[in-house]
């Protein structure tokens, strides 16, 4: 049996994770804005099943919350990083305030909680990091700057982290999964203020689909095939580094990668040329900043 924390359990890729965990025997430690919505797992699971009301864009709380679970539970296992949700529409039709609350969700609510758990973790002798990111901490599309903004942002967090913390036996896995059959689009996304100006673009047609007045967006992913998969990667003895869940995150994902190193091989002589005179470096070998 093993002990997760996980944010975010109210809906989607949270709420699947715990209901497969505790069906399996497993405890859990879940929190939401709303812990109202997790009283019918209660009802069933009791004990293996602890709550706490959380909004992770407080980083008091969180880590006031994380060390009570700690203390409460004894061990955590896995911490998933899971809360989050989408701003959608032109860069210029948010607010201050959505942007703002965005960035504090997706991206500094993430680094706070994976700030509170490292000690533990450490204390403790090790541990799994699962943080939900995206396929879009890989690419970007109109009309989804600032959600895009967070996701490459805390992609690019653990891949410095994760080198820190490794030597105490923690682990990180980034999870990117494509578009999910989750409240994502629907209940949990929130959109800015239309402007006439994009009627007729890419916000006006993601406007049109999330509305239904527009093809509907494809979405591939099963959210409890994506929960069972992020499940067994916490089984696994070493933690893949990346999960890219879904045939359209795979493909898009694989599509980017390849453009983008297409370009950076073709740019090579280039970058090469704005060296030092007096620099010396074995051409190909790969590079690394620190002594």
């Amino acid at each position: 049996m093993k002990t997760w924390f996980i944010t975010g359990t109210s809906s989607g890729f949270g709420r699947r994770l715990t209901e497969l965990l505790l069906a399996r025997g497993d405890r859990v430690a879940a929190t939401a804005r709303r812990t109202q919505t997790l009283d019918d797992l209660k009802d069933v699971h009791g004990d293996r099943l602890w709550t706490a009301a959380l909004d992770v864009t407080d980083t008091a709380a969180t880590r006031t919350v994380v060390d009570r679970a700690f203390v409460e539970l004894g061990t955590v296992d896995v911490v998933v990083s899971n809360a989050g949700y989408g701003l959608l529409g032109a860069a210029e039709e948010a607010s201050d305030d959505q942007i703002d609350r965005q960035i504090a969700t997706n991206l500094t609510g993430s680094i706070q909680l994976g700030r509170a758990v490292i000690p533990h973790l450490r204390a403790q002798g090790g541990g799994r990091i699962i943080q939900i990111a995206s396929i879009g901490g890989q690419i970007a599309f109109p009309a989804m700057s600032y959600y895009h903004a967070t996701k490459w942002g805390i992609e690019g967090f653990w891949e410095s982290a994760a080198a820190e913390i490794a030597p105490f036996g923690i682990s990180v896995t980034l999870v990117e999964p494509g578009v999910a059959r989750t409240e994502f689009g629907g209940a949990s996304a929130v959109l800015g203020t239309a402007l006439d100006v994009y009627a007729d673009g890419p916000s006006g047609s993601l406007r049109a689909a999330l509305s239904g007045q527009g093809p509907a967006l494809p979405a591939p992913g099963d959210p409890v095939k994506i929960a069972k998969a992020i499940i067994a990667s916490a089984d696994q003895t070493v933690a893949p580094k990346r999960l890219t869940l879904g045939s359209d995150a795979h493909n898009l994902g694989v599509a980017a990668l390849r453009d983008r190193l297409g370009a950076l091989e073709g740019a090579k002589d280039l970058a090469y040329s704005t060296d030092a005179d007096d620099y010396i470096v074995i051409r190909d070998s790969p590079p690394t900043l620190l002594p």
